[in-house]
Parts: C-alpha cells; structure tokens; sequence
C-alpha cells in the first residue's frame, strides 16, 4: 500500500471506527501505531492529516453584520417608516426621538448576541495544555495542540485528558466525567473491549477529551484529536443548532406584521375617501393617510418592552438568576416544560450517608451534603453498650480512605473521591475524631482500588503493638472474602450471604450505592500488604448506602411548577435506577417508567414524539439525546427550558426556548449558551424566576392593552375627519407627542405592577395564543370608540364655540390624555374590580404618572415654545371642565365590562378561554 493509501486508511479508520469495542491488537494495527510510539516523521505527516489538536473557530459574522441584523424584525420596520414619513413631514425632533428608540434596541441585541457566541469559544479552552507522550521511544511533554491519533499519551491524577483516547494499562484510574456524561461520581477505568453499541458513559475503555483524572495512573492510545473527539462534536452540534426565538419576540413579530397590514388598510381606505368620496386633492389626502399610520404605530411599545423587560432582570437578580437575553425573562413565564439536569440542579451533588446496615441494625442518617449536621439514629440510645460493629465500620471508613474535607466559613471544599467524602462526614457525625484517629493508626501498606479487584485495602499499626487489615468495595466482592460478620457485641456470627443481599438490592431499589466494610485482626510484625492477606478471613463489618440527595427547596419548587401546569423532565447521565427513585423523591413521573438513552437511540420519529410527551425520566442521555428530546418538545409546541451544567448540556441549552445553566458548578461553556444563569445552583431559584416571567408579560399585555386604544382612537379620528370632510383634530406632531409621553408615563407605571393573585396557580399559555385575541380586539374597539367619541365632541364643540383651530386641537389632545388617564386606573387589572382595595392599592407609580402627565400636558397647553413646536393654544378653565365630563364615564363603562365578563364569562378551562387570554386579574 502506497503512503497517500495509507494515510487515508488511518484517516477513515479514525473518524469511523468504534474504538471501544476493538481488542488492543485491532486497535493497534488499525492506528498504524505500537507500543513505542510513533515516530517524528508519522508525526508529522498525521498533523497534515488530522490539523492540530484544537477546536477550530468557525466563521463569525462581522460586527456590522450582526448590528443590521437586529434591524430585521417587522415592528421595528415599521418604526422606521414611522421615522422616515415623519422625516418628510419635517419634524426632525420627533423622527430623531423614533429613530434614537430603534437604535437603542438594536444595540441591546447586538451586545447580548455578541455575548452568547461566546459559548464555542469557552468549550474550546477547556481542551488541555500539555501532554507527556511517547515518541520515537522517548518520553516528552508537548503542547496538547501537537498531538495526533496514534501517539502514547500517560496520564496521572489531576491531569485533564488531552484528547480521547483508549487505555492500554491503567493502576486504579478513576476519572470524573460529569460535564461530559452527567455522571455524579468518578468512574472506575478498565481495559478491556465492550459492544460497539455501549452508551459513551459506560465505556470503560475509554478516557474523553476535556475530563478530569482523580485518582490512578495510565497509558492511553490516542484515538481522535480536536474536532473529531467527543468534545469537539458537542461543541459543532452547538454551533448547528438553531437558536429559537422566544415566544415574546414570536408574538411580537406576529403583531407586527398583523398590525402592519390593518394601518395600511386604513391609510388606503383614508386616501381613497378623501379624494373619491369628498373631493379633497390627493397631495392633502397623502398627508392625511401619513398621520393616520403615524397615529396607528405605537412608537413607544419598543421602549416599553425593554424597559419591562430590564426591570424583569433586577428582580430576578435579586433570586439569585442572571439573565444574560433580554426576551429570556419573559420566555420563563411562557415555559410549559422544564427539562433539568439532575446533578447539582435538583440534587445536592454531595454523597451523603442515608443508611448504615449492621448484623444487629439498620441506622438511618439525617443531615445531607458535606456539612457535620445530623446525626446516625440509634448510635447514641445505649451509650454504655454501642454497636461495636458500627463503630468499626466507621473507623473502617475513616482509616481506609483518600480523601479530604476542608471546611471554612463561606463552604466545604472535598480533594478526592465523593463518596470517600461522604464516609469521612458520616464518621464526624458518629462522634469520631478524623485527625486523632489517624494519628492512632497509622497506615503501614495499602491496596488502592481497581476495577479488577473491585475493592481498597489497608494495614494499620497503633502504639499498642496491634495490626489490622481494613477493606472496604463492591458488596459482592467483599461478600466473597468473608466467612464472618461482626455483631453488636464485637463477636464473630457466621455469613448468611443472602440477608445481605436483600440488604443490598433494597437499596439499589431506592437509587442508592452500597459499599461493604470489612477487617481482620494482623500481627504487627506484618509490613506489607498483599492481595491474598486482604482477600481472606475478613469480618464483614455491614454496609453503607450512599446517594446525592435531592434538594429540600427542589422539592417545593417541582410542586410549584406542577401546580403552574409546567411538566418537569429530568434528564440525566446517571444510572436509570438512580434516576428514577430521586424521580420518586421529588415527585417527578411515577418511580416506575423511565426511559435510557441507549432504548432512545431505537426509536423512530414518531415513537420519540410520543415518548417525549409521556416519559418524565430519561437516564444515561448522550447530548444528542438531549436534544433530540428537546427538539421533539418544541415540535409538539411546547415552549421549552433546559437546565444544565456541564459541557454536554450545551447544544441543548442553545436549542431550547430557555437555556438556564448553573452558575457555581456550570461549566463555563453551559454559562455562554444559556440565556440564565443560576447564582445559586438551585432548582428552586427556577420557580421564582417563572413567577417574575408571567408577571412581566401580564404586564406587557397591560401595557398593550393600554396604549393601542390610544392609537386606535387617533386613527379612527382622523378617518372621521376625513369622512366628515374638516380640518384634522390632531395633527401628526401632536399624535407624536401624545403616542410618546403616553408611552413613557402612564404605560411605563403599568411595567411596576405586582403580580396578580394566583399567578402560580394558572396553566401556562398557550404557545399558539398570539398577542391579537378576542378579548384584547374587542378592549381595543370598545376603548378607541370612546376616545373617538370623546375627543371628536370636544373638537367639534370648540370649533363651534368660536375657539381657534390651535385650541381646538390643544383641547383634543387634552381629551385623548385625559381619557388615558382614567383608562389607566382600569389597565391595573384586567378583571378585578378598580375599586376593591386590591385594584386601588399595591402600585404608587400609577399616581405619580399621573401627576406627571399632568404637568406635561399644562406645559404642552400654556408654554409658548410648546405653541411653536405643536401648534397649540391656550384653554379656558372650562375647558378642562368639559374635558373631564366627557371621559370620567370611560372609566365606569370599562369597569361594567369587566363586571359582565366576571358574571358570564365561562370559568377558564385552558390558557385560550376567554377570562385566561387575559391572563388573571
């Protein structure tokens, strides 16, 4: 075979092949490689080949690119025809104050998108920097970047690992793969093959790029170097996937297309009664259609949403979740599934002792996580007569362990193995002393564990000339090694294997790992350790069962999202029988039915439809599993958030309608690609967070519903002066001024209101609801009527009461606002009385606003440069009389519509019915 035929062979057999299922002498042979590594001219001619070890960047837009993209979007189009049309007017001030919005919003989008397609390039710094090899028989340390497939890489505890690779020989390697797999505890490594169709976290054979070595030692053969290894996939998966519109810039790009065609309906009917029914010249009726678009466009929604929105994300600070996009904090109010991790989001990701079996007891043990609170039950009800076996058995786990607790004030940092953690914590809380015992016994020999032996050994010396041999392992391994258990009394009881089984699948059933303890006395004369003294005449001392308990606040808050209406999915790298009793704990599906990733990977399109809907624990899930699922979630429409933290998590957090990552244990590759980010690593922050989305779009939809009449009203005045054949009441200026300052007073009180009472307590909206419902077109008819009838009266009566066309027009004006004013009272609640207690009270920005308008309005009347830039004239003080006449009754009208929609309305059966579109209140 020629060297180009070659080299491609190793090229295809790299991307291709399922390393983990070949023997060595397969793995060998297909890699071209041996034991001595490959030489420096293969080297150099593999680099050619594969590239460097690294993730490529992939091409990026320029910033100019990314700027006008944010433009793309129809309402603010239609901002910006506002802005050019009223440009030709001539009125620079007002199409500088619209175009100043546009740019305001464009450049939010633009910082936040900057800041999201970060997330590629945090997943690439987390590729390791140095790596001893093998070359040319000689051991080096190079750059990670230089590696190719085919070289001998070594490995020790607290490397990361520099590409993916298969083991060779290992001594007792253990590495962590929680941001890869999900995985809660650090795996035990092996050599040998599995079956090509093994899901990634259970091959045992093989160590990923990106992960971390906590204990042991290795010899690996590289297998695939940048973006062909496991990280470099995520990390492309990543970059393909389409990152969703929320529902909140989804209905507002529906609004604005919808409203775009109603102000071009109305403008063309305008234009075409004016110069076919009245006569008038089509020069007049063009600028007559002009303000009625003009009138039509509320200029002021963009701002009114951000600033919404913005506030939205102080009061989330405040509950510990970071929002990074803007329309994020609403898209949590929209969610109808949550999809959560379960490692360190509902869990502790802290092992804790739950039980400890002894010959003459089973004790429970309270308290969770690393801390030294709670206690062993029963340790301490005969203080004269303790259960010796128990307390061996947890100077077993205290002696025959690697790790290390250190506590200080703000919080407990672990070196080492989790559930050797948690045995030191168990024994703290059994009242041993860690330091003085150590000291006490000190260890003479040990045998690490290994996945072959299943177990760990110590020798032990005190100054009272005695030896003894502690073990601790795999219960069925410990099992065989025993003839004896240790009871109460210290005394030796013969082995009934099966009691201790039932034992140990009692706990499997309840999602908990078991470790078995073990010792034999030793004559101190013995220095060394070898495996036949540790793998005969053992005393079983018990057992101890281990999990990563689920939060306490989780809990709580999976209840608060069921009683929402949010189904809650838990989706995790760990064990299915793990997963599904946590499941049971936190209320999440049955504790019966679940679902791996490997059964996943089976079924077809239709099948993962329905599963998605059915199933609420989903186990041993790769990332493209994950988001497959979510994926699958959003084409049943539903509106979809992802929690997570590790690498693996990061293609789905980009997927999903809300990306939420984990602050403190997240990696900073989930962090990028989520949209939040929990400060606190809590579930429970998720539920408040939800309770603060629904409230901001209730306001919003408060805020919509209060300024459109306002446009509604103006256009319909203008199409009736058209009709009627007179002077314009407004003119376009003046419904730019009363659009704006409306805007930024009165709708922007309604952005600080509270949330409504049973906010949690109501289905999710429909993802289909757009923002145009029955309810909100008929407010908006019923309230621009009013305006329409009001401000028309007005106008006509100063007309004919001999006042100018200035003060008829400043008059008019003044009616549209002061109809805004009581209508605002109204706004505070979609259905609740205004004037119960609750509809009076609860927001003191509303009378504020009001006062503020007020005083805008007598300088838009009184002052003379308001008179040069408006065109408007002074009023007689019974005028305002006159004005407040006519729109009080606005105020009473609406509350009677609201009494009949409270007494008739059917009660709500779905977000769509008529009293829930309106969303509470």
């Amino acid at each position: 075979m020629d060297r180009k035929s070659r080299k491609q062979e190793v090229s295809n057999n790299t991307v291709h092949t399922a390393w983990h299922s070949l023997s060595q002498e397969s793995l060998l042979s297909k890699l071209e490689a041996d034991t001595k590594g490959l030489s420096t001219s293969e080297v150099e001619r593999r680099r050619a080949q594969f590239g460097e070890n690294r993730l490529p960047a992939p091409p990026r837009r320029g910033p100019l690119k990314r700027l006008l993209s944010q433009f793309n979007n129809m309402l603010i189009h239609v901002l910006i025809v506002a802005g050019l049309i009223t440009l030709a007017l001539g009125q620079w001030l007002d199409a500088g104050v619209i175009f100043a919005v546009v740019l305001v919003n464009a450049l939010i989008g633009f910082i936040q998108e900057g800041r999201a397609e970060q997330a590629m390039d945090s997943i690439r710094k987390m590729m390791s920097t140095r790596a001893r090899v093998l070359r040319d028989g000689q051991r080096q340390e190079l750059d990670a970047t230089e590696l190719v497939p085919g070289d001998l890489v070594a490995l020790e505890s607290g490397d990361r690992v520099p590409a993916d690779a298969r083991l060779l020989s290992l001594k007792g390697l253990r590495t962590d793969e929680s941001s890869l797999t999900g995985e809660s505890v650090p795996i035990d490594k092996d050599t040998g093959p599995v079956e090509e169709q093994t899901p990634l976290g259970d091959r045992l054979g093989m160590v990923w790029s990106g992960t971390l070595v906590v204990a042991g030692r290795a010899q690996a053969l590289v297998v695939a170097t940048g973006n062909h290894t496991e990280l470099g996939r995520i990390s492309t998966a990543a970059e393909q996937t389409t990152q969703l519109a929320t529902p909140l810039l989804q209905r507002i790009e529906r609004f604005g297309r919808q409203l775009t065609v109603i102000i071009l309906i109305l403008a063309a009917i305008t234009f075409a009664l004016g110069t076919q029914v009245q006569g008038e010249t089509a020069v007049d009726m063009f600028f007559a259609a002009v303000g009625l678009a003009v009138a039509a466009i509320p200029e002021g929604l963009p701002a009114i949403i951000t600033i919404t929105l913005a506030l939205g994300v102080q009061t989330m600070a405040h509950r510990n979740a970071i929002v990074r996009r803007l329309p994020a904090v609403e898209a949590l109010g929209s969610v109808t599934v949550i999809c959560s991790d379960k490692t360190g989001t509902l869990t502790r990701n802290e092992m804790t002792v739950r039980s400890i079996a002894t010959l003459s007891q089973q004790a429970q043990v309270s308290g969770a996580g690393y801390t030294l609170e709670g206690k062993i039950e029963g340790l301490e009800d005969n203080p004269r007569e303790p259960d010796k076996a128990l307390l061996e058995l947890l100077q077993a786990g205290l002696l025959c362990n690697d790790s290390h607790i250190q506590h200080t004030d703000n919080e407990t940092r672990i070196s080492g193995d989790p559930m050797e953690a948690a045995l030191l914590v168990v024994a703290a809380k059994g009242g041993l002393d860690g330091e003085a015992l150590r000291d006490h016994w000190q260890r003479v020999d040990h045998i690490p564990f290994e996945s072959e032996n299943r177990y760990m050994a110590t020798l032990d010396h005190n100054p009272e000339g005695q030896g003894r041999i502690l073990v601790k392992g795999a219960p069925e391994r410990i099992m065989e090694m025993c003839q004896h258990a240790m009871d109460g009394n210290g005394g030796n009881a013969p082995l009934d294997k099966q009691h201790w089984q039932d034992l140990v699948d009692s706990f499997a059933r309840e999602g908990r790992r078991t470790l078995a303890f073990a010792m034999k006395i030793q004559d101190q004369t013995q220095a060394t350790l070898q495996q036949q003294d540790a793998e005969q005449g053992l005393v079983l001392l018990g057992l101890v069962a281990l999990e990563d308990p689920p939060r306490d606040e989780a809990i709580e808050a999976v209840r608060q999202c069921h009683a929402a209406g949010i189904r809650v999915k838990m989706i995790t790298g760990d064990h299915l029988g793990t997963a599904l009793a946590i499941g049971r704990q936190l209320g999440i599906g049955d504790g019966k039915n679940g679902l791996t990733g490997k059964d996943f990977d089976t079924l077809n399109t239709e099948e993962i439809s329905q599963v998605a809907q059915k199933t609420d624990v989903f186990a041993r899930f790769s990332p493209d599993n994950k988001l497959t699922l979510v994926k699958a979630l959003q084409q049943a429409r539903e509106v979809v958030a992802m929690t997570g933290d590790g690498v693996n998590d990061s293609p789905a957090l980009r997927r999903a309608d809300v990306g939420v990552a984990m602050g403190k244990s997240g990696t900073e590759a989930a962090r990028e690609a989520a949209e939040i980010v929990l400060a606190d690593d809590n579930f429970a922050s998720i539920a408040g967070a939800v309770k603060t989305g629904r409230a901001i779009y209730d306001n919003i939809r408060k805020s919509l519903l209060f300024i459109l009449p306002t446009n509604g009203g103006q256009a319909l005045l203008i199409l009736a002066a058209v009709m009627a054949g007179m002077a314009l009441p407004v003119t376009p200026v003046q419904i730019l001024w009363v659009n704006m300052v409306t805007a930024v007073t009165l709708a922007l009180a309604l952005t600080m209101e509270p949330p409504e009472p049973g906010i949690m307590q109501r289905p999710p909206r429909s993802p289909q609801e757009g923002i145009f419902t029955p309810f909100l077109v008929w407010r908006v008819l019923l309230v621009s009527t009013l305006v329409l009838a009001a401000t028309f009266w007005i106008f006509r009566y100063h007309q004919q009461a001999g006042f100018s066309l200035e003060q008829s027009r400043t008059a008019a004006v003044n009616t549209v606002i002061a109809a805004q004013v009581f209508y605002l009272i109204n706004c505070r609640h979609l259905l609740l009385p205004v004037f119960s207690r609750a509809g009076l009270l609860g927001n003191p920005w509303v009378p504020g606003a009001i006062g503020l308008i007020l005083l805008l309005q007598w300088g838009f009347s009184y002052l003379p440069f308001m008179h040069q830039l408006f065109g408007t004239g002074a009023l007689p003080g019974n005028s305002w009389l006159l004005i407040i006449m006519v729109t009080l009754p606005l105020l009473f009208i609406v509350e009677l519509e609201k009494w009949l929609l409270r007494r008739f309305s059917p009660r709500p059966k779905s977000p769509q019915s008529p009293r829930e579109s309106v969303q509470g209140g």
